[in-house]
């Protein structure tokens, strides 16, 4: 019995002894130290609803040239690519079958001025009457208009740029027979560019003329500005799609026939926005470090859109309310107490 309480005893002074040493251990473990970083709450903001197609530049001033006349192509001075003034010469023709109706034409012009000459002797003498003289100088006056239609038509066999350009097609070359009609050159004004595009029905009530746009160019690798320019209120059959023509800035950079996605704005949507700073890469994955009620940092994940204007459209994981944390070093780790900077 005496065994028994003694052993009680013992096993009470050891559980005091535990008890007491826990409680200085307790009592002097270090306090969490806080960490001076950057922090915000996360509020929703208004950002643009947009709405992208694709489509190609072109020019807005395009024209074919041909030739008037008939005829072998005698020499072309231009080539793809050359730019080219209003009034330079593009190509000549040999105006062969001209020269000779124009040569014909003078010779009976001649013929007709003999005989008005001397009709006109007659009259006066009283040899023929006024209507004889009048038929006469009918036959000189058509004459000489055939001998003007002759000579004007000799200038078409150089055919000069009507609009200043640059060349970009060309479909004929020396010794090649020009025929009325068919394009041999086609020229485009750079500077006149605009990109032709196709919106959906349900979005083409938000679409106006004068409405800015912004254009992405892969080719330039850089986004520029635009105006819509004209919407044609017709769609297509088909696709139920509308055509939209997009004027470029003259200072745009860019040239025919390049790609280009179009970036309409068709109302207004609410987002949250962080500060591009505050997000973090971990394993490839986006995400951030956010505060609680006792000012620890947690790390989440989070799913990002576009980065605009020094933030970044958050998709998935914050909401308006959280509050978020940042040190501007990337130091910051989960468990830490933070104070704000």
């Amino acid at each position: 019995m005496i065994k028994i309480v003694l052993n009680l005893f013992t096993l009470a002074g050891l559980a005091l002894l535990v008890a007491c040493s826990a409680e200085q251990e307790v009592k002097t473990a270090p306090p969490l130290v806080a960490v001076v970083a950057h922090t915000a709450t996360v509020a929703t903001t208004t950002l643009p609803r947009n709405y992208h197609t694709s489509g190609a530049v072109s020019s807005d001033h395009k024209v074919a040239i041909s030739s008037r006349i008939s005829g072998y192509i005698l020499s072309i001075n231009v080539r793809e690519g050359d730019r080219v003034q209003a009034g330079q010469r593009l190509f000549s023709v040999d105006p062969v079958e001209l020269k000779q109706a124009a040569a014909q034409a003078k010779a009976d012009q001649r013929d007709a001025a003999v005989d008005l000459k001397r009709y006109r002797s007659l009259l006066s003498d009283h040899a023929v009457s006024q209507q004889q003289f009048d038929k006469v100088f009918l036959r000189f006056t058509m004459a000489r208009s055939r001998v003007l239609q002759a000579e004007n038509q000799l200038l078409y066999a150089e055919v000069r740029a009507p609009v200043s350009g640059v060349v970009v097609e060309k479909h004929g070359s020396s010794g090649d027979l020009a025929i009325p009609g068919q394009p041999l050159l086609v020229l485009e004004d750079p500077s006149s560019l605009l990109v032709e595009t196709y919106v959906s029905e349900q979005f083409i009530t938000s679409i106006h003329e004068n409405d800015s746009v912004n254009l992405f160019i892969p080719g330039l690798k850089k986004t520029v500005s635009g105006q819509v320019r004209q919407v044609v209120k017709s769609a297509n059959r088909l696709s139920h799609q509308f055509l939209v023509k997009v004027a470029l800035a003259a200072d745009s950079g860019a040239y025919p026939g390049m790609f280009a996605e179009v970036l309409f704005v068709t109302g207004e949507r609410l987002a949250v926005v962080v500060p591009k700073a505050a997000l973090l890469k971990r394993s490839g994955l986006d995400g951030i470090y956010l505060l609680d009620e006792h000012h620890i940092a947690h790390y989440r994940q989070l799913r990002v859109g576009a980065r605009r204007d020094g933030g970044v459209e958050i998709l998935a994981g914050l909401k308006a309310g959280d509050q978020i944390v940042w040190r501007d070093d990337g130091s910051l780790r989960s468990g830490v107490r933070v104070k704000a900077q």
